[in-house]
């Protein structure tokens, strides 16, 4: 039994490397054309000032989206996500009811947050800026987003391939009217917002 796992382990140590081996990030060994989110390996964090102390983290658990992928011309790929508002999750039970109630995201209004790409802009081999339409809480502004694409590479588990992505950007509550709280003085306005996206393109 012990040497089935030992065995087990080592092919999927096997399996892993040759995955990271075959990770690429030349945009144009991508395939073209239209991929999905990946629900599980997808994460979108926001973190917050918090008393002028700390960083306060939150994450939405429930993501949904398209690319549109365009290999040899990155700049003219698009993107469209949506972020299930009542997935708020933070370390604090009571707060998470609050953020998804009325005062905050109002998830019952409002169940979703959406972000629809208009731009790509390129600045380097891996690295580019794109722009888009930002709607949360019924309020639409233009966000660009930071963006670095970490690689593609086809599935270690079956007939597809994988692109991975990296963005940052800065926002305020404010504009979005989330500033209604009874806690608004306690907390920063500035709100940062990290993803890492992974998209996935069924091949067959």
């Amino acid at each position: 039994m012990r040497r089935l796992a030992t065995l087990a382990a080592a092919f999927a140590i096997a399996v892993v490397a040759a995955h990271a081996a075959g990770v690429s990030t030349d945009t144009k060994q991508a395939p073209a054309g239209a991929y999905q989110i990946e629900t599980r390996h997808t994460v979108v964090l926001f973190a917050i000032p918090h008393l002028g102390l700390t960083d306060y983290y939150g994450r939405f658990e429930k993501t949904s989206g398209t690319l549109n992928f365009t290999p040899g011309a990155p700049e003219k790929s698009s993107v469209s996500v949506a972020i299930d508002t009542s997935s708020v999750n933070v370390p604090n039970g009571e707060l998470m009811g609050e953020l998804a109630g009325a005062d905050v995201f109002d998830a019952a209004k409002f169940p979703q947050a959406t972000f629809v790409s208009t731009a790509v802009q390129r600045t380097g081999p891996t690295a580019g800026k794109m722009t888009g339409d930002l709607t949360i809480h019924g309020v639409t502004k233009s966000v660009t987003f930071d963006v670095t694409f970490n690689g593609g590479a086809p599935s270690p588990m079956g007939p597809a391939y994988y692109l991975g992505f990296h963005a940052t950007a800065a926002i305020k509550r404010s504009d979005f009217g989330l500033d209604k709280m009874v806690w608004n003085s306690f907390v920063g306005d500035d709100v940062k917002l990290t993803i890492e996206a992974l998209f996935l393109k069924q091949k067959g």
